[in-house]
């Protein structure tokens, strides 16, 4: 069965009133699309440290690299009692199996990157990162973490999602026994992918996969995994994608054709293909998260959410998302929105 991936999260980017003034930062990408297909486990820092709603609020005060974390008005120095918490915390989160973070930008104890930090003269530099954000991301560096702003960015947006599930996936493929067959399954299945990110450590995983079988087996998977999330972290470019798909074989026809038609109710988008087709009882079932046709082989094995998140959209502005195909004729897919 497919797991959910487990993703922690600021708890008001999911509407909860958590912040100094009893209010929420709600994002609704975040609840609506991606929420979806993960589930959340919220974390509101100063609530759950024991500060109450609503709060004085915090700033960081200091050396960016070791900032303290202080009330605004009263300048009460509250360093000591956050790192306490947010080392316990980490802790606790290891048995969440989390795929990611989400955190608040520019708090400061969630924000992860340019968060404001005042000197002795009450200037602020954003150099600072929340107190809660740097004691997530040391105890787990390789991680994926983004904040809400960055999210913003479509192709931040795009890496963070292809991260969380492709590291969903292998916690799935190594789950009980770490069998090398299933290694090399999952590393054939990904090898394209790997490549549109970084060519350099895609090699390095290859050949760690090749000497599999001399090396220890916890030291192999621990390996990999290390390499996997380090590779994903590089962003996929044109160049990069150009060149993993100069590594799939031979095609008759590679040509993807892209039109849209004007209805007099909707405009339909079309994407076509004159690949092997799919066959007619999977045109359904390929819009699920993960679907696999015909199983678990590499030929068949699914590697995204995309037609999943296409659908969704689409259904969010009034309009659905379909497939036309027969085996050995190519496919079509098709995304209708309406013209109001």
């Amino acid at each position: 069965m497919q797991q959910r991936v487990r993703l922690g999260i600021s708890s008001c980017l999911l509407g909860n009133a958590v912040r100094w003034n009893a209010g929420h930062k709600l994002d609704r990408f975040l609840t609506d699309t991606l929420g979806q297909f993960v589930d959340y486990v919220p974390v509101c820092p100063e609530v759950e440290a024991g500060f109450g709603i609503p709060r004085e609020s915090f700033r960081l005060v200091g050396d960016p690299q070791n900032p303290r974390l202080m009330t605004f008005k009263t300048k009460m120095d509250h360093t000591d009692r956050m790192l306490r918490w947010a080392a316990k915390r980490v802790k606790e989160l290891e048995k969440e199996d989390l795929c990611g973070f989400i955190f608040k930008s520019d708090s400061p104890s969630s924000g992860m990157i340019r968060v404001k930090v005042y000197t002795e003269k009450g200037m602020p530099e954003k150099k600072g990162i929340g107190m809660f954000a740097r004691a997530f991301m040391e105890h787990f560096p390789l991680i994926p973490a983004e904040d809400d702003g960055r999210l913003h960015d479509p192709k931040i947006r795009e890496n963070f999602i292809e991260r969380i599930f492709t590291l969903q996936r292998w916690r799935q493929t190594i789950a009980g026994a770490k069998s090398m067959s299933g290694l090399v399954d999952f590393h054939t299945d990904h090898k394209l992918q790997l490549m549109a990110h970084n060519q350099s450590l895609s090699r390095d995983m290859g050949a760690l996969v090749a000497r599999s079988s001399s090396m220890n087996r916890q030291v192999l998977f621990k390996s990999y995994e290390e390499l996997l999330l380090r590779n994903l972290k590089s962003r996929a470019t044109a160049r990069r994608n150009s060149n993993a798909l100069q590594h799939m074989g031979p095609c008759d026809d590679p040509t993807i054709r892209v039109s849209v038609e004007t209805e007099p109710d909707r405009h339909v988008i079309t994407v076509a293909d004159k690949g092997r087709g799919i066959p007619s009882e999977d045109l359904e079932r390929i819009f699920e998260v993960f679907h696999s046709k015909g199983g678990k082989s590499r030929e068949t094995q699914s590697t995204g959410i995309g037609l999943a998140i296409v659908r969704k959209i689409a259904e969010i502005h009034g309009g659905t998302a379909w497939a036309e195909s027969a085996p050995g004729q190519g496919a079509r897919f098709h995304v209708s929105l309406p013209r109001s």
